[in-house]
């Protein structure tokens, strides 16, 4: 059975870090040309959380196992899932310098979204221009303003 094929795009966003931060994600099936925005916020958070939030909640959206092209313009999410978790779960959540894994519940929780699928890792540079990126940009900050008006 073939998996479908579907891009990830995310983004995060933090008004101060920690402050209040949003989150974002498109889901584009590009077969269907099919796409599927969502956002949302915490009030007191840090940028990287929302970076992995944005990458989550997109995993969770996904109904059944997909190939899976996730586009970030973070580093972190994208090297902590190519090179840093590996090691990470072989040396029992313990950095290089012995120390404790930051947002370890968020990358657990990646850890877990990650082995249902095929996911192949693409970054670009945040605020160059990239349309989908300018969108998740501008939901997460959307979410940000949303959850300060409440």
């Amino acid at each position: 059975m073939t998996r479908p094929s579907v891009h990830l795009f995310t983004d995060g966003a933090c008004a101060g870090n920690p402050g209040p931060g949003g989150w974002a994600y498109i889901l584009r099936h590009p077969a269907s040309h099919h796409s599927r925005e969502d956002s949302g916020a915490e009030p007191d958070t840090t940028n990287n959380r929302m970076e992995l939030r944005a990458v989550i909640e997109g995993l969770a959206a996904l109904t059944r196992p997909s190939e899976v092209r996730l586009t970030s313009d973070s580093k972190y999410v994208l090297d902590g899932l190519k090179t840093w978790l590996p090691n990470w779960k072989k040396k029992g959540w313990k950095t290089a310098s012995r120390q404790p894994v930051k947002n370890q519940d968020l990358w657990l929780r990646l850890d877990e979204l990650i082995a249902r699928h095929h996911v192949s890792f693409h970054w670009i540079k945040g605020h160059a221009g990239h349309a989908e990126n300018e969108r998740c940009d501008q939901l997460a900050v959307e979410a940000i303003e949303a959850l300060r008006a409440r």
